[in-house]
């Protein structure tokens, strides 16, 4: 059990801690032009604590991680996927939303938008089409109650 709580650490580092974290600290400008707006706080820290239970989710229930290399065993539907099969995807957009709006940057809201349509190409033509090969029925009755993202 603990090789799998390395490789699910390694996996959040690798996936949302680059897209959500690293990358949006990269495009950030220059020191002396940031401005902090608070108001940007509050979807970025929903977006963290909601990725950070999303994971657990993972690794509890699904008995894997969220990297592709070392997917769940078992199809999650527990926590926040009672309410959408992709509320990581939904707590990475809002964390991306959440550093656009805390420096008011045009390019940060540009990269928010690029991934989450980047997130909806994956989860259609990869992730579904995997999920309903792995877990055959138990995917088409989840999929036939739960929404792709909230509606």
């Amino acid at each position: 059990m603990r090789s799998l709580f390395v490789r699910a650490l390694l996996a959040f580092l690798a996936l949302p801690g680059v897209v959500a974290y690293l990358v949006p600290l990269l495009l950030l400008p220059p020191g002396d032009e940031l401005s902090i707006h608070l108001i940007g706080l509050l979807p970025f820290v929903l977006g963290t604590t909601l990725l950070l239970w999303c994971v657990r989710d993972f690794y509890v229930s699904g008995k894997g991680t969220l990297a592709p290399w070392a997917p769940p065993q078992n199809l999650v539907v527990t926590g926040l996927y009672r309410y959408s099969r992709n509320p990581m995807y939904i707590a990475v957009a809002l964390i991306l939303c959440g550093w656009a709006l805390t420096f008011r940057s045009a390019g940060l809201a540009i990269y928010a938008l690029v991934v989450v349509v980047a997130f909806h190409l994956r989860v259609v033509i990869n992730e579904e089409p995997f999920l309903a090969r792995t877990h055959g029925d138990q995917w088409v009755n989840y999929r036939a109650t739960v929404p792709r993202w909230l509606f």
